[in-house]
């Protein structure tokens, strides 16, 4: 009885260990589809580094982000112009190249970095799926633009850099009308149901898939990592307020394709990561100062004109 026992004990051991290389998401039921959560991807070799100290996503507490004078607007270059790409089901997001002439600059950012994709994270039907939190609250989905420093030649290069890749993220938020600039990319998830397929994208221009440039001055920044494997700490982050409205239809059009493994994919997301005492630090404090400035000056202004009298 006891080598039969033994024999049962190893062969589920070994049925509901991590599978080497192969990452996925808690709703992929890790334990049932012999696949690694995120609660153990630094058990996969190459992965190791998702168990670090300076982990993305994070849940940022505004009361506690430090106002900083050098967060000012970027300059986003060629993000208003059109250009044709392709939409890929990876398995695990769906990710659109991106043209190589897109850059930003400035935003405190050491040098100018060039865009390479974007792609996203979502929840379901019934439950938000943003990867960053604000406060505690997630939102229906995160759309994550990854750049690279110019002088790299592609991401993994970058990932040797502790300031290598700079990702925009910005959330969505469920609105009571449909949004017409995201027709393009929600008409084409139909076609791309399974992993590995892909379509083309004509005419895209990233300027409108995200809030208007008078609304991108206030964001967050933080030192992180890539919110999947191998969660390189090679990320400068940048959390955007201001949120993208897209209605329930154009939600739940992210919902209906597959990872790999075939199940739906939603809850395509990491749970947040600890923050280990990193500074999360907030942009605008230049504008709040000189508000307060002007308030305070126009109270003096009062007070001496009150006296006169």
């Amino acid at each position: 009885m006891r080598p039969l026992l033994f024999s049962a004990f190893l062969l589920s051991s070994l049925l509901i260990s991590p599978s080497s290389g192969k990452w996925c998401y808690e709703s992929q039921d890790p334990c049932r589809n012999n696949c690694t959560g995120p609660k153990i991807w630094h058990q996969i070799e190459e992965h190791s580094e998702c168990a670090m100290k300076r982990q993305s996503p994070i849940n940022i507490v505004t009361n506690q982000a430090k106002p900083s004078s050098n967060l000012k607007t970027f300059d986003f270059e060629d993000y208003d112009e059109t250009f044709n790409t392709f939409i890929r089901n990876n398995g695990h997001s769906v990710k659109v190249n991106l043209s190589s002439t897109i850059t930003i600059s400035s935003g405190n950012l050491t040098g100018r970095y060039r865009a390479v994709e974007f792609h996203l994270h979502w929840g379901s039907d019934t439950s938000p799926g943003s990867e960053h939190t604000i406060d505690g609250e997630q939102y229906p989905m995160e759309l994550h633009i990854v750049h690279i420093k110019e002088t790299y030649k592609n991401v993994h290069e970058a990932m040797k850099d502790k300031s290598g890749i700079a990702v925009l993220g910005f959330f969505y938020e469920e609105s009571s009308t449909e949004n017409p600039n995201y027709n393009l990319i929600t008409e084409a998830l139909s076609k791309i149901n399974k992993s590995g397929e892909s379509v083309a994208l004509h005419g895209l221009t990233l300027d409108k898939l995200i809030p208007a440039k008078e609304n991108r001055t206030k964001y967050y920044r933080y030192e992180g990592s890539l919110t999947t494997p191998s969660c390189a700490e090679a990320v400068v982050w940048t959390v955007f307020e201001n949120r993208i409205p897209l209605s329930k239809r154009q939600l739940s059009a992210f919902h209906n394709i597959s990872f790999s493994d075939g199940r739906p994919m939603t809850e395509n997301f990491r749970p947040v990561q600890p923050r280990n005492g990193r500074v999360v630090y907030v942009s605008g404090s230049s504008i709040i100062f000189g508000s307060a400035v002007l308030l305070f000056t126009s109270v003096l202004t009062s007070v001496g004109t009150s006296w006169l009298h």
